[in-house]
């Protein structure tokens, strides 16, 4: 599975999912939505589809139906029970099945409540069909028997087949042991039942005509075909891939397709047929229907029913992926289940945390009429408004588009009328005077045609009806103090069009509280464009929006200060190699407020944290990696290279034996020789990732040594920076972790430090075995629930994996407003050079120790090279950049450096 753009690995396909795939289809893997863009033998071409509803990726495995007879055994149980007085079934259940009374009573509970929803159960006499249209406009069709998914799945299909033909629709199915459901999205009209009653006698014809292009019959001729040796190995004893195995099954069924008696397509039809349906059990429970041996009751209800509810749910679970999506993912497909569904998925009727502020706003103004460009253009189009807004004030009629003068044609032509509606004066059209006449008591004018003024039934209710179509959600209250009724009043009549299933009644508005209302329509709508708005919300962000993300991620500026504070940021840099020059001064005082050496010192010393050695960068520099003690068993491992010279086998032996150890002790132990020669090969060591201190200063410590005088003093004290004890990093490594303990720890740190993991971000932290070696743990992650998979960040890749809640931090991100902040470059806060390329410039910018970069609103505006020597830009230089980077250059180099260029321009800006 790759990326259409550029081809870029995702993922893997069951083989399986991949034959009932087609172009244009969008399945869900990891918490990303995919559309299949092209199917080639070895590759399946995907684009990112955010927000949509797809089938989930599966990898398969054999599930057995249910056989017919133990179907047909289950039907006679419910019918026997639901016949029998309670306390007589009880007894049966636990005479028979052993149930314990708290079961017996669910079970009976459960069947008494189909009953009273549908009015029987679903038996081996009974075939319930369920009818209904959700309240967001699509037909459902659920039919209920027991006899299991063999005889359900042939049937589901050959009705599918059927519908679609007849409705030219795509009906989405889906069968289990308990019944098949069928779903017509935009259908017209109510389904036929009679696509439903197959003909015994063409069944088995109308399922076979079904087979021949399905994903079922071409894995069975393939497996039918191996099977048969017809296709043949290209080296004997060598495993054949997958694609070349379709792709030769595939052209031997198009040549096989052509002979109807060659052999493996008949067992291929005899398989599928008879062994993995049950064709038999669906030909006899056809002409036990036909034959009225078994009823058909059909039913037509506003909901489903306990035992339809079911298969509502396997419906949901195939296109909704439950709460393994982040939050955007989750609200867009919500979205598109029905509000009935979602009442019951989510375990209330509010659509507040769905429905989107800036649809409701925008589809208010849209259906009353204030969108300047459908205002009315004459007179005749101000009637139509009219007509279909209601009662409007002559400045309401304006901010409508609608002039005065057209109010008085359309008065003297009898087309309008002027009333007075709660003591103030308004225009009604001449069609709705006797509605408000018998709703309100409004006053009419002489001369209204006889034809406007008959009596009107339930005129509070269509004017009722017509606010919830002119209107968002609304609560009773609002027509309620238009027209001057009583909130009770209009309550009750909005309760009855509820009941009826005119209006819908819930709650929806973000930020409001209570029971409000709203037309079918209106909500349809109104679920679009939230819909809509969420896709747009939920594409990958621009690569941008991770330099403002990483920076907030990482609490760059926090105000917290304290141990605590510096053993969050620990905990967040675990494993991280950054230079021990700019560790401190650039990239932990940057995170805390009153940062101070001896804080890092103090939490050494209390054996909390611990540091290593991650390579030198020249004789007075290197890179250190810090860790929580409780954390170092599991992210450290012991060097692969050790210096083997005669001195760091001394000094080795030497710690391995005394343990911890001050610098004059190893020396000693060394021979007392070349006091220089022993500090090289123990910083040998150090940075090899053999030796650690206890004590941050020797790293602080390091730079050019001065000469030594010759004569040997009386007392020398140790160069500085072999100040504090030194010990085996070995020595933290207790208990040993295992090397899948070791990769899930490390999965964990760069998921902490990174929060949406990239192959690039982990590329960059040089990790044993690189992202290759990472991916089963981040995979066996995500299956585990953990983390989250998903196209998150435009241009990455697909293989992205992230923590729950910062996929939603770094969709935020994208909207934020823009900040300027100053980093070290090597700073894993900024993602430039790892993660996002450096922009092209004359000059090289790199990671390196001592260089700066301003990253604003994401964007990368300058990079101050290394000790000051230039300063590099990047699109438009702002004062603000100026100052942040002079800021932090200042800390770094001790003073303002002086004669730094601007380039392109090479013009003075810090000088």
């Amino acid at each position: 599975m790759n990326l259409l753009d550029d081809g870029k690995k995702v993922g893997e396909l069951d083989e399986e999912m991949v034959y009932e795939m087609r172009p244009g289809e969008v399945f869900v893997l990891g918490a990303t939505s995919w559309r299949v863009a092209d199917i080639t033998p070895s590759q399946v071409m995907v684009t990112p589809a955010p927000g949509e509803p797809g089938r989930i990726a599966f990898w398969h495995g054999d599930a057995l139906g249910r056989p017919v007879e133990v179907g047909r055994a289950m039907g006679v149980a419910m019918r026997e029970l639901t016949a029998m007085e309670p306390d007589d079934a009880v007894a049966q259940l636990q005479e028979r099945s052993r149930f314990d009374d708290r079961a017996a009573a669910n079970l009976l509970s459960y069947l008494s409540d189909q009953v009273k929803a549908t009015g029987t159960v679903p038996t081996d006499r009974t075939i319930l069909i369920e009818r209904f249209r959700d309240q967001l406009g699509d037909w459902r069709l659920s039919v209920l028997t027991p006899f299991g998914a063999r005889v359900h799945a042939p049937w589901a299909l050959a009705a599918r087949a059927r519908m679609q033909e007849r409705l030219d629709l795509e009906v989405q199915m889906i069968y289990t042991d308990d019944g098949f459901a069928l779903r017509l999205p935009e259908a017209d009209r109510a389904p036929d039942i009679d696509d439903l009653l197959l003909d015994p006698e063409e069944v088995r014809e109308l399922v076979t005509s079904q087979l021949h292009g399905s994903a079922l019959f071409a894995s069975r001729f393939r497996e039918n075909a191996a099977r048969a040796l017809l296709l043949p190995r290209r080296r004997p004893g060598e495993r054949t891939p997958l694609w070349q195995q379709r792709q030769r099954s595939h052209d031997l069924l198009q040549v096989a397709s052509k002979h109807a008696e060659f052999p493996i397509l008949i067992e291929t039809y005899r398989e599928c047929l008879s062994d993995v349906f049950d064709m038999d059990g669906l030909r006899d429970l056809m002409s036990a229907v036909r034959s009225r041996q078994i009823r058909t009751v059909v039913v037509d209800t506003e909901r489903a029913s306990p035992f339809a509810s079911t298969l509502v749910f396997d419906y949901i679970g195939q296109y909704m992926y439950e709460g393994d999506a982040p939050l955007a993912e989750r609200r867009a497909q919500a979205l598109t289940l029905d509000k009935e569904l979602l009442a019951e998925l989510l375990g209330t009727e509010e659509l507040r945390e769905l429905l989107d502020p800036r649809a409701i706003e925008a589809l208010e103004l849209e259906l009353q009429g204030l969108l300047k460009e459908r205002w009315p253009r004459d007179a005749d189009e101000a009637a139509d408004l009219l007509r279909r807004l209601g009662d409007l004030t002559t400045d309401e009629a304006e901010a409508r588009g609608i002039r005065r003068e057209w109010l008085e044609e359309l008065e003297r032509e009898r087309r309008a009328a002027r009333v007075r509606i709660a003591d103030e004066p308004r225009w009604i059209a001449a069609e709705d005077g006797a509605r408000y006449r018998d709703a309100l008591g409004v006053t009419l004018p002489v001369g209204l045609p006889d034809a406007f003024l008959e009596r009107v039934d339930e005129p509070l209710t269509s004017l009722l009806v017509r606010w919830a179509r002119t209107h968002v959600p609304f609560f009773s209250a609002d027509p309620a103090t238009r027209w001057r009724l009583s909130v009770r009043e209009v309550e009750q009549a909005l309760r009855r069009l509820a009941g009826r299933g005119d209006i819908v009644a819930g709650e929806f508005r973000p930020g409001q509280a209570g029971r409000e209302y709203c037309h079918p329509d209106v909500l349809r709508s109104l679920r679009r464009k939230s819909l809509a708005a969420l896709r747009r919300e939920i594409e990958p962000v621009p690569v941008e929006v991770l330099g403002r993300f990483l920076p907030a991620w990482h609490d760059v500026g926090s105000k917290a200060s304290g141990l605590d504070r510096l053993a969050e940021i620990v905990f967040q840099l675990q494993g991280c190699a950054i230079p021990a020059s700019v560790l401190e001064r650039d990239v932990l005082a940057v995170r805390m407020r009153d940062y101070r050496p001896q804080l890092l010192d103090q939490l050494i010393s209390m054996g909390e944290v611990v540091w290593t050695g991650r390579g030198s960068l020249g004789s007075s520099d290197g890179r250190v990696a810090l860790y929580l003690r409780s954390d170092a068993p599991r992210l450290v491992r012991e060097p692969e290279e050790r210096p083997n010279g005669e001195i760091h086998e001394r000094l080795r032996e030497h710690l391995q034996g005394r343990g911890a150890s001050f610098f004059r002790d190893l020396y000693y132990a060394t021979g007392s020789g070349d006091e220089d020669a022993v500090l090289d090969a123990l910083w040998d060591m150090v940075w090899a990732g053999e030796v650690t201190n206890d004590t941050f200063l020797p790293l602080r410590m390091l730079g050019p040594r001065s000469r030594r005088n010759p004569r040997r003093p009386v007392m020398r004290l140790g160069p500085p920076a072999s100040a504090g004890r030194w010990s085996l990093v070995s020595d933290l490594l207790r208990p040993i972790a295992s090397a899948t303990e070791h990769l899930h720890a490390i999965a964990g740190a760069l998921l902490q430090r990174y929060g949406v993991l990239t192959r690039e971000a982990a590329l960059g932290e040089s990790i044993t075995g690189g992202f290759a070696a990472l991916y089963p743990v981040l995979r066996a992650m995500e299956e585990a629930g953990k983390i989250r998979r998903g196209y998150f960040i435009d241009g990455l890749g697909g293989l992205q994996f992230a923590l729950p809640g910062a996929v939603d931090r770094l969709r935020a991100s994208r909207d934020e407003e823009a900040t300027v902040v100053a980093l070290a470059a090597t700073d894993p806060a900024s993602p430039y050079g790892t993660t996002i390329p450096w922009p092209e410039h004359e000059s090289r910018m790199a990671r390196a120790a001592g260089a700066y970069v301003v990253i604003d609103g994401g964007e990368l505006r300058l990079y101050l090279e290394r000790g000051g020597r230039s300063l590099l830009s990047a699109g438009e230089v702002q004062p603000a950049h100026l100052r942040a980077l002079a800021a932090i250059a200042e800390a770094g180099f001790g003073t303002t450096p002086k004669g730094v260029v601007l380039w392109p321009e090479r013009r003075p800006v810090l000088a």
